[in-house]
């Protein structure tokens, strides 16, 4: 997994990285698939805000989130993507189901 990490109007510190790379890296325990990382780190006047775009095979994943404090709006964007690539897993794992797709009923 690539992590890429901007600041604007912000310089990251070896401790924000490391927060960043060790909360997304969860990402990548529930979907090997993950290619890349893309986190920009903006702060406006009182506001801390996280953007992130994810690529996976086939998709590109993009959330965001802010809060007063920056490492809990990292806590909240790395629960935003889990969700999202959960997801995405799902789908990926019912395209291939054994049966092809066909629920059985039960007669009776």
């Amino acid at each position: 997994m690539n992590l890429h990490m901007t600041g604007h109007h912000l310089e990251i510190t070896p401790a924000l990285r490391e927060y960043a790379h060790n909360k997304l890296e969860r990402l990548s325990n529930h979907f090997d698939h993950v290619i890349d990382i893309k986190v920009t780190l903006t702060v406006e006047k009182l506001k801390h805000k996280v953007e992130a775009t994810i690529h996976v095979p086939g998709n590109d994943l993009h959330a965001e989130s802010s809060d007063e404090n920056m490492y809990s709006a990292i806590d909240l964007l790395a629960d935003k993507l889990d969700r999202q690539v959960l997801k995405v897993k799902e789908k990926f794992a019912d395209h291939h189901r054994a049966d092809g797709g066909v629920k059985h009923q039960a007669v009776g």
